[in-house]
């Protein structure tokens, strides 16, 4: 059996490190993944190319949104959230978004006000962690209002209503004492961000680690975007190997390709 991450660039991308550990743990000795450089123009093609080797994809940047539209079915996650991370081939083309579980699982027990920084599909999964997590108070901080309707889109389809302010040029005055903040923005983009008295701090960048963010989140409890791979990763084995992602093998394959990267 087949499975892959899918992104543009893609050469980063940790994914193949967990997927590979979890089929070794699981006895799943003739599965194999793979990473492949895929734009969102391609996608359609790619996955029509597919046959029934193929158990599923892992779809990272910029492919969250238009995986959607190259499947036949979604969970009423993915369909809420507008933006899926997973395609699963059951006899379906079926699409999940295992983000939220990654960002519910990285983030653990937290409550109060949190801010999330951008507006892409990974910001959209991010208000649906912050839901599950029973975070009702949520700042939205975006470069452009403009570019916000997939957003709010998402917001409305899963009841909630947060704050969008074009403040990523100025964040301090909502950062500074959040009690969650979420940095959904590309490698260097949250650089200029200091999040000073923050309780708990969530880069989903990973690579590489730490970020500049991540350094000047002082005081704060810093979660590693490398968290939520992990945690997205064995939601994603279970949905496409229908076994329970096993967490430790994942994590040890996970911190010995990081440590292997310094």
């Amino acid at each position: 059996m087949h499975a892959a991450v899918l992104g543009s660039p893609v050469g980063h991308s940790l994914s193949p490190v967990l997927h590979t550990a979890a089929y070794r743990a699981l006895g799943l000795d003739d599965w194999v993944y793979t990473a492949h450089e895929c734009t969102e123009d391609q996608l359609a093609a790619f996955v029509d190319g597919l046959d029934e080797r193929w158990a599923g994809l892992s779809l990272t940047m910029p492919l969250k949104r238009v995986a959607l539209e190259v499947a036949t079915d979604a969970s009423p996650l993915a369909a809420a959230v507008g933006a899926a991370n997973t395609l699963v081939f059951d006899g379906r083309r079926y699409a999940d978004n295992t983000d939220v579980h990654g960002i519910v699982g990285a983030l653990g027990a937290v409550s109060g006000r949190a801010v999330v920084l951008g507006a892409g599909g990974t910001a959209q999964a991010a208000l649906a962690a912050l839901q599950q997590l029973g975070i009702e108070q949520v700042d939205v901080l975006v470069r452009d209002l403009s570019r916000t309707t997939e957003l709010r889109a998402t917001a409305e389809r899963l009841g909630v209503a947060p704050e969008i302010h074009a403040a990523l040029a100025d964040p301090a005055r909502f950062v500074d004492g959040a009690d969650v903040v979420i940095s959904t923005l590309p490698a260097g983009a949250a650089d200029h961000i200091g999040c000073r008295g923050a309780g708990t701090v969530l880069d989903v960048v990973y690579a590489p680690w730490p970020t500049k963010f991540a350094q000047q989140a002082t005081g704060a409890r810093v979660v590693s975007g490398l968290e939520m791979l992990l945690h997205q990763a064995v939601e994603q084995v279970r949905l496409m190997t229908g076994k329970p992602g096993p967490v430790e093998a994942m994590r040890a394959a996970l911190d010995a390709a990081v440590a292997a990267r310094r």
